[in-house]
């Protein structure tokens, strides 16, 4: 059976608001059927410091250590906790619920989904495998994502190494998701407000054995497109497509633009909770 061909987007390194805009922006072409399924690869320029859905910024999100790192703050439209995007590559598939190879359970697609991961650091000859949690998940008042995984992230030695979160609108299945390069754990629990330094210092030193990232797995460094053209390979090998480069129209281009100055750069849409 021939391999189904899927769009590729390479973004580059963008502002948080036109990521979030682009993402969007995809789901509703794919919605309206202009385009097929699509892998998308960017970075974060400035970096990222994006908050869930219905995750809480007030008594939760330290705006002064936003401001102290010249770090951006967005709203996704996907759940869970708050990422720091910077030395890592992002990801988003765009695909129909109808499709085929996807699930209806949330939990199913991402194992389907997430397939594109695990293969990706197989090529970085990284030994990731999924995150199968016993029983109940349990949850914490922690704002920071990477504190645990979920069903199907994927975990190097139980750390987890790529974090990823989902939405369904219109139809379609949004999944994006975070794998961190390099981490700089004093930055990102600057970003934070704890009760005092205390717990602060207690929660960053055991930041350390819950995640992990790619360059502390390997010990050496690697580059952002060296990681790019493994997660390539990774999501076409995992996903059983062919990646076909997808270059937006001006058209397409003004639409991400205007739902970036107008949305995703709007405080009644990134403090709305």
């Amino acid at each position: 059976m021939m391999s189904e061909t899927w769009y590729f987007l390479d973004s580059g390194h963008c502002t948080p608001a036109y990521n979030m805009a682009m993402d969007e922006a995809l789901l509703q072409w794919h919605s309206e059927g202009r385009i097929p399924p699509v892998i998308r690869f960017y970075g974060w320029e400035p970096a990222g410091l994006s908050v869930g859905y219905f995750q809480k910024v007030n008594g939760k999100i330290d705006l002064e250590g936003l401001r102290k790192y010249g770090i951006d703050l967005v709203r996704r439209q996907t759940g869970g906790r708050a990422v720091l995007h910077d030395q890592e590559l992002t990801y988003s598939v765009i695909v129909s619920e109808q499709h085929e190879r996807m699930p209806q359970s949330v939990k199913d697609a991402y194992q389907v989904i997430s397939r594109g991961l695990l293969e990706g650091f197989k090529e970085l000859r990284v030994d990731a495998a999924f995150a199968i949690p016993e029983g109940k998940l349990q949850t914490t008042d922690s704002a920071v994502c990477f504190e645990e995984p979920s069903w199907y992230e994927l975990v190097v030695e139980g750390k987890k190494a790529a974090g990823s979160a989902q939405t369904r609108q219109k139809g379609v299945i949004l999944q994006h998701g975070s794998i961190p390069i390099d981490v700089d754990t004093v930055k990102l629990f600057d970003l934070f407000l704890y009760p005092n330094d205390r717990v602060k210092e207690r929660a960053k030193r055991a930041f350390g054995d819950k995640a992990v990232a790619i360059n502390e797995v390997l010990n050496q460094s690697i580059s952002f497109e060296d990681v790019k053209q493994a997660f390539k390979t990774g999501f076409e090998r995992g996903l059983d497509i062919k990646l076909e480069p997808f270059i937006l129209s001006d058209q397409q281009l003004r639409e991400v633009e205007d739902l970036a100055k107008n949305k995703y750069q709007g405080k009644s849409w990134n403090y709305s909770r």
